[in-house]
């Protein structure tokens, strides 16, 4: 499970609880809501510098992991 580890934390404290990029307040979501309008990894880095690139990698690395085990 992601939640409150190296890549996303909640905390009611930062930004009510919504999953950020682990010592950041930026929502995972963002990330999701770039790629879906077609912009790349390097777009979001830029406009968050405060989110690493091993934390986006490792994100979508887990998401795929999750998503493979459940259909499998």
């Amino acid at each position: 499970m992601l939640r409150n580890s190296l890549i996303i934390n909640t905390s009611s404290e930062i930004m009510g609880g919504t999953p950020v990029f682990t010592n950041t307040r930026v929502p995972v979501q963002t990330l999701f809501d770039y790629l879906k309008a077609g912009k790349s990894i390097d777009d979001f880095l830029d406009g968050f510098p405060t989110v690493t690139r091993e934390q986006v990698i490792a994100l979508l690395f887990e998401a795929h992991q999750q998503l493979v085990d459940t259909v499998a």
